[in-house]
């Protein structure tokens, strides 16, 4: 799976020896936060010294990363992981279907040597109550 966003926290890394191995491990993690009109966050590991060191993941950046979700049972209880696997760096926040840019400025009416009016609003819709054919009220409670 993959998301794009900004990096806005970078956590203290974690390093233990494997119980398994002996062998000793490092993960990073991070939260990033998606450029939507309802941003989410999503806070996800790198897994591996030599991972964390090649991603060079910095508070600030826009990117995609490329991640594994997986879930546990410990103690009868599930817990998540995601996992990154690949960083892009090289993105442009994409612009949201449906949004302005924040620098466009709102219609307006204008003409010329007149003084700037406020921004144009669409017209209410007609308020009058809805009948049943007939012309029968219906029984809702509104």
């Amino acid at each position: 799976m993959e998301i794009t966003g900004k990096i806005i926290a970078v956590l203290p890394e974690r390093s233990g020896i494997s119980q398994r191995s002996g062998a000793e491990w490092k993960a990073g993690s991070y939260v990033l936060e998606t450029q939507e009109q309802f941003p989410k966050k999503i806070c996800f590991d790198v897994f591996g010294a030599d991972r964390i060191q090649q991603f060079n993941i910095q508070v600030g950046e826009m990117m995609t990363v490329s991640f594994d979700i997986d879930a546990h049972e410990y103690q009868g209880r599930w817990f998540n992981s995601i996992r990154a696997f690949r960083v892009d760096r090289n993105i442009q926040a994409a612009p949201v279907a449906g949004a302005m840019p924040e620098s466009a400025p709102l219609p307006t009416t204008s003409v010329p040597g007149a003084a700037p009016q406020a921004p144009v609003s669409a017209p209410m819709p007609d308020s009058t109550p809805f009948a049943a054919e007939g012309g029968e009220d219906t029984d809702l409670p509104f």
